[in-house]
């Protein structure tokens, strides 16, 4: 068959068995190498059971994430995974209850009515914070937004439960809220920081992920301050620019490829087994420690 050029008609196999040979993955920012990082565990997975994988990107944005779930469960898909905008959406319910097999990725629902599969970002915003502390940091910045992400909202709450019990005064930990989690939003808010009284400057910065670390490292480096001498830095996901950075970047490090790895397990099991359980996976975060903060 090879030898006369035949190519199989995958559309019409298809059609015969109701899906197709293909896991998808809608994830929130393909310019942010977290998710690509996830999105490698997830194919990973699925070149194991002799499966591809779709990518989509959503950009934050919820109209975007519903149209490719529309052309996903269309296209029959064995099962999606999803980094949503707000993983307790209507649309994922529908989705769910229409049959199409779901794993929500770094995210985590109000309920059990798919698995998830998250890393403890509370813990996590504990961990940076702590870690200042322990260096001796008593004033600190929180830098990273926007609000309607939960992960923003859960590492901030680590933050400010490890400075309260630290017994800090409230109002030496400032959260610098972002439009967005990228190198550009780092740069304006190290802008926003050196604009500060030295009085209120802090001396350190948890940035709630790495690509804003990134970006306030470079705006410190080329306004001549040394870090982390006048500001220490600790990121958030350890990318591998974290550690290839000019001064290299302390961060929580989030397994990305083992989440994206147990999502495409989950969703299979779902889709081709018949004694399926939801599981709401939490990974443990882990503090790595750089020059950024070397005391």
């Amino acid at each position: 068959m090879s030898e006369l050029g035949f190519v199989r008609n995958e559309s019409a196999r298809q059609l015969r068995a109701g899906t197709s040979r293909t896991l998808a993955y809608v994830m929130l920012d393909a310019g942010n190498p977290f998710f690509t990082d996830v999105a490698q565990g997830i194919e990973d997975a699925a070149e194991g059971a002799d499966l591809t994988v779709v990518l989509c990107n959503s950009a934050n944005r919820a109209d975007r994430e519903r149209a490719h779930l529309a052309l996903l469960e269309q296209q029959r898909v064995q099962g999606v995974l999803v980094t949503p905008v707000d993983p307790d959406s209507p649309e994922l319910d529908e989705l769910a209850r229409r049959g199409t097999p779901l794993v929500i990725v770094d995210r985590r629902r109000t309920d059990d009515s798919f698995c998830s599969v998250a890393v403890d970002d509370v813990l996590g915003g504990r961990l940076a914070v702590e870690h200042l502390l322990d260096r001796g940091h008593t004033r600190v910045a929180v830098v990273g937004g926007p609000d309607n992400l939960g992960q923003v909202r859960d590492r901030l709450k680590g933050a400010r439960e490890a400075w309260a019990e630290a017994g800090r005064p409230a109002d030496t930990l400032l959260h610098l809220p972002t439009p967005a989690l990228d190198v550009a939003a780092g740069r304006e808010a190290g802008d926003r920081l050196a604009g500060l009284s030295s009085a209120r400057r802090p001396t350190a910065a948890f940035c709630l992920n790495d690509l804003v670390a990134l970006g306030l490292l470079q705006q410190a480096i080329g306004s001549g301050t040394r870090v982390p001498e006048q500001l220490a830095i600790v990121g958030y996901d350890d990318i591998d620019f974290a550690a290839a950075a000019a001064v290299p970047l302390t961060s929580v490090r989030q397994p990305r490829q083992e989440l994206g790895a147990r999502a495409a397990a989950l969703v299979l099991d779902e889709a081709t087994g018949t004694g399926h359980t939801h599981q709401q996976v939490l990974f443990t975060p882990e503090l790595i420690a750089r020059q950024s903060t070397r005391s």
